[in-house]
């Protein structure tokens, strides 16, 4: 399975398409680890969720799974920005991959770093690893997430995560069937679950959490976000505003 791969760049960003007008990802040539995107930066939001910052001794997540590598964004932050994190990459098109290395600076493979070129769905119910932190975002040149939008392959992410296990899922919020996967995700999960507001592109990203129960004031996802900006540029800030905005927390407090 290759779809027709399109590279352009502009104003310094280089994009990926597959044949169509979705971007697939992006990379800011001179910022290589940088998420460009913000649905990108939103599904490292769980790193606000679990104590795995610097300050806290830099101990989660151990195991990252990623389900599909696009421009390989999430995989050059994680490899880079988390020395810790043993990395496991599945994506089912090899031209994709072949891409990433091309024109996306893909990491070498080594014993830390590695890819399967496969399904994501298949992968999750063949192996029976364990992992800290699964990152979901898989879709074809329709924006449709296929076996990767379904309750029983959310059950089986579920049933792979760690005690202290979080997915994160990059939905499209503007897809007439995003309620469905939403809902779906929160019967995989026992009601923990939680769907950050939209960004502008249309993207949710929703996070599902396995294990320890999480609890985080608003006071405290801050004083992480800062932490978490001056370790590896990244700014969830106006993440955190929006979230707090949209109502979802009870009493200020994020649970799940």
């Amino acid at each position: 399975m290759n779809p027709p791969i399109d590279i352009a760049e502009e104003a310094g960003v280089r994009y990926l398409h597959f044949g169509s007008d979705w971007i697939q990802g992006a990379m800011r040539i001179r910022k290589p680890h940088a998420l460009e995107l913000a649905y990108t930066r939103e599904m490292m939001a769980g790193l606000l969720l679990r104590d795995g910052l610097v300050a806290d001794g830099g101990h989660w997540p151990r195991r990252v799974l990623i389900i599909g590598l696009g421009a390989a964004s999430l995989a050059r932050f994680v490899h880079h920005h988390l020395p810790q994190a043993k990395i496991r990459v599945v994506e089912i098109a090899p031209a994709v991959v072949a891409a990433a290395r091309q024109f996306f600076k893909l990491p070498q493979e080594d014993a830390r770093f590695s890819i399967h070129i496969g399904c994501g769905a298949q992968y999750v119910l063949e192996h029976d690893e364990e992992w800290d932190y699964v990152l979901v975002d898989g879709f074809d040149r329709n924006a449709r997430a296929g076996v990767l939008d379904t309750e029983p392959f959310h059950l089986a992410v579920r049933a792979r995560l760690s005690r202290r296990g979080i997915m994160a899922v990059n939905l499209f919020g503007r897809s007439r069937g995003y309620k469905a996967s939403l809902e779906r995700i929160v019967r995989a999960y026992d009601d923990r679950a939680l769907a950050f507001p939209s960004c502008d592109s249309g993207n949710v990203v929703a996070f599902g959490a396995n294990g320890e129960p999480i609890a985080r004031t608003i006071a405290e996802l801050r004083e992480r976000a800062i932490a978490l900006k001056a370790e590896t540029g990244l700014d969830l800030g106006p993440t955190i505003s929006r979230l707090e905005q949209s109502g979802q927390l009870v009493g200020g407090h994020l649970l799940l």
